[in-house]
């Protein structure tokens, strides 16, 4: 009775602590998600900048995996080099480190005000505030359940069958890294397992090795979180299990001398486990990081790409679906998802070509943007032909998919005949943004790309909170526009070369981007409506 009663405490505290790190992250990610997504999107131009913005993301969302997941996905999009995402994992390897340094750092005691101070920002109304104050709740809850594991690991530190099993370990060390590694991947977080090794109280070498299990085990989560994905996002995940996997190879010998040496260091004292856990992922960080591109090219011959199918052609639309309503809108809602999937290629394409200096990516947006117009006169076509036995709600939807697929129309238009055109001539003209303008038209270009993808959600979805924050972003786009513009022209009155010569360009670029944020947004007007969150004016009474 006695050993179910510890198990079920150390079990509630390892749950209490996965649930605080859950609050956390989503906290975070309703509060800051798309300026968190915007940083690491745009900090990856060069490696410090790269290696930074991984680890400030892992800090803001408490966990490395949603870092790889959300580096994965810019991968995957073409948004951000092979090369950097790897030199970001890296980043976001010691963000992860740092934040287990500072939760054990004996603080426990400002749980409760944390706790008192997250509740009051949780409940109010803006996404920002609620979302922080969900984030200040899960840290307190991580705080409280350190206390709980340090009671409920007591009795098992005592416990004589512990002893044994432990000096199992102690004698086995690389059986003692995979069991680790299974703790971490249970967890899906080596956070989360080296929290708990912490507790265990072990000798520093079985110390060492266990938390190098933790971090084998902590790249694990991310590779099967991207199985089904594209080979671009695979690369990613596995080439960080390969390196964790190198470094914990290279490490395990040496475990004894080097929890020796850790304990020798003339620094404050807070834990073995999580001092061990930050100085190896700054080790790995420091040695990989100049073979970076070797493990690119590594992990790409592994992983070879699969030929893309080059046909266009609707996937969707099923003739004989036309006569059951529901079955037909909902083929011509998923080939409407399919043109915007083609319209988001062909904004990395132009944004691509605009970050390299490279026209070559430019020569597939006019080809994709016929398909999209053709693809979007067969939509409508095939929903013209629908049943008669179609309710009002049916061609409600109908008019819906419609409206979005002519806006999706508009915005592959503004993209080959305007965006494309200014980028391929900036490349002609060889003309050069100054830094900072460069840097205001690159984050138009991510959160257009952002908000286009949160458009496909509210879609499918229909989503009320996810159309008032896509509202939100249209805002947002808003001051950003008028705010890139008022510093370009300033940058011209401060009499700068650069600004000078693509003035022209540069305001340009913003209006067209701003344009397509405006055909993005329109997906959310009808929910909206529906729901009577919009008004009819933007005017002013009186």
């Amino acid at each position: 009775m006695g050993s179910l009663t510890v198990f079920f405490q150390l079990a509630g505290a390892v749950a209490l602590l996965l649930f605080g790190l859950r609050l956390v992250r989503d906290g975070m990610t309703d509060a800051f998600g798309v300026k968190l997504k915007t940083a690491l999107g745009l900090g990856t131009r060069t490696g410090p900048r790269a290696f930074l913005s991984g680890l400030i993301a892992t800090l803001g969302l408490q966990s490395s995996t949603a870092t790889a997941l959300m580096t994965a996905s810019f991968v995957e999009r073409g948004m951000i080099r092979a090369r950097m995402a790897q030199i970001a994992l890296l980043g976001a390897n010691v963000g992860t480190a740092l934040t287990a340094l500072i939760v054990s750092a004996g603080i426990e005691a400002i749980a409760p005000g944390l706790l008192f101070v997250g509740y009051v920002l949780a409940r109010q109304p803006r996404a920002s505030m609620s979302g922080s104050g969900r984030a200040l709740i899960g840290i307190g809850l991580m705080l409280i359940s350190l206390t709980l594991l340090s009671v409920a690991t007591e009795p098992l530190r005592n416990a004589p069958a512990m002893a044994a099993f432990l000096a199992m370990l102690d004698d086995a060390w690389p059986v003692a890294m995979l069991f680790a590694a299974g703790l971490a991947v249970i967890c899906s977080s080596s956070l989360a397992a080296v929290l708990l090794i912490l507790t265990l109280g072990v000798g520093p070498g079985l110390t060492i090795v266990l938390v190098l299990g933790a971090n084998l085990g902590g790249a694990v989560p991310p590779v099967l979180a991207t199985l089904r994905s594209s080979v671009a996002a695979r690369r990613l995940t596995v080439g960080n299990l390969v390196v964790r996997a190198i470094g914990c190879l290279a490490v395990l010998p040496l475990a004894g001398p080097a929890g020796e040496a850790i304990g020798m260091l003339p620094f404050p004292r807070t834990d073995l486990a999580v001092e061990a856990h930050l100085l190896f992922n700054i080790a790995l960080a420091a040695t990989i990081w100049p073979f970076t591109g070797l493990v690119t090219r590594l992990v790409a011959r592994m992983l070879p790409i699969e030929d893309l199918p080059d046909d266009m052609a609707p996937q969707w639309l099923d003739e004989s679906a036309l006569e059951t309503p529901p079955l037909a809108l909902a083929g011509a809602s998923r080939e409407a998802l399919a043109i915007g999937d083609a319209i988001e290629r062909m904004l990395n394409q132009t944004r691509d070509a605009f970050q390299s200096n490279d026209p070559a990516p430019l020569a597939e947006v006019a080809a994709q943007e016929k398909r999209v117009d053709r693809r979007q006169h067969q939509v409508k076509s095939y929903l013209s032909r629908l049943g008669r036995e179609a309710s009002e709600e049916d061609k409600r939807r109908s008019i819906t998919i419609l409206d979005y697929v002519i806006n999706l129309e508009h915005i592959g238009d503004i993209i080959d005949r305007n965006l494309a055109p200014e980028v391929r001539k900036k490349i002609g003209l060889g003309l050069w943004f100054s830094d900072e303008g460069y840097a205001e038209l690159d984050r138009m270009f991510l959160m257009t790309q952002e908000n286009l993808r949160m458009a496909q959600t509210v879609f499918m979805t229909r989503d009320r909170d996810l159309a008032r924050r896509l509202m939100e972003a249209k805002i947002d786009i808003r001051n950003v526009e008028r705010q890139s513009a008022q510093r370009h022209l300033i940058r011209l009155r401060e009499g700068r070369e650069e600004s000078h010569d693509t003035s022209s360009l540069h305001l340009d670029m913003l209006r067209d981007l701003k344009r397509i944020n405006a055909h993005v947004v329109a997906v959310a007007h009808p929910i909206l409506d529906e729901e009577g969150l919009l008004v009819e004016s933007r005017l002013r009474e009186g």
